[in-house]
């Protein structure tokens, strides 16, 4: 049977580089983010994905719509065996946190933490609801932000250190039915949320903020997504693996 892999903003960036590496596995691939079906980053993943790929339109924040999304997914692929909780928002301005207001806040914590969370309670309450086949996992992607302070975007702070600590909650409520539960933290990843900084890390990472002296690309994160959805890392359940080319090691 064909397993099936959610991965929310897939269709570009770390999920898409994700999808393509879960689908070359042999997962069936089901895509979901609020951009319109039509627009051109979702028809370019789909062509990249190929056939085995579906595309879902679905606003996180609207936490309401969840049951209907993995309803769909259901209906056209089968249960859900790997979720990856991909989709995420930066600040709206970077600015002193001093200055922070409310809605940008609520919005950022609105996608990547209350959606976030609560996909992920629909999804391991189907896990829980059918026998167990084939390996189940859920990975959280959140980001190095998560221990690792700028003072300039708090709400982005905020909203990863609260996903690190949901991951922890799911991998200890869903581990004695052998589901595994891991948070992916990456780095400075060149991606198309990144390109407004390109310059600034260009430099920075030349003058050895990155110990591996690069960018990191999303099928750095793809390639330890894999052996987590195949169930190679089962009994690791709970892990949170930093991607960063050693950016978060405390250095002196």
């Amino acid at each position: 049977m064909t397993r099936v892999a959610l991965i929310t903003g897939g269709q570009r960036g770390i999920g898409l580089g994700i999808a393509e590496t879960l689908a070359r596995a042999g997962f069936a691939v089901a895509l979901a983010s609020r951009s319109p079906a039509e627009h051109a980053d979702v028809q370019a993943a789909l062509e990249r994905l190929g056939p085995g790929a579906r595309y879902y339109a679905h606003d996180l924040q609207a936490i309401e719509g969840h049951a209907g999304l993995i309803d769909r997914i259901e209906a056209d692929l089968g249960p859900v065996d790997c979720l990856v909780s991909n989709a995420g928002v930066p600040a709206k301005a970077r600015g002193d946190m001093l200055d922070l207001a409310p809605d940008s806040f609520d919005f950022v914590l609105g996608v990547n933490l209350r959606g976030a969370f609560f996909l992920a309670q629909e999804v391991a309450r189907r896990m829980l609801a059918r026998p167990a086949g084939a390996y189940r996992s859920i990975s959280f992607v959140t980001s190095v932000s998560a221990e690792m302070v700028s003072v300039e975007r708090a709400e982005y702070c905020i909203s990863k250190a609260g996903a690190a600590m949901m991951s922890e909650l799911f991998a200890v409520r869903l581990a004695p039915h052998g589901i595994g539960v891991f948070e992916i933290r990456p780095g400075i990843i060149e991606t198309g949320m990144t390109a407004g900084v390109k310059d600034k890390y260009d430099s920075r990472i030349e003058g050895g903020l990155v110990p591996a002296a690069r960018w990191g690309r999303p099928e750095d994160i793809a390639e330890v997504v894999l052996p987590i959805a195949e169930g190679r890392m089962a009994f690791a359940t709970g892990s949170a693996i930093r991607v960063d080319g050693g950016l978060s090691i405390p250095r002196l």
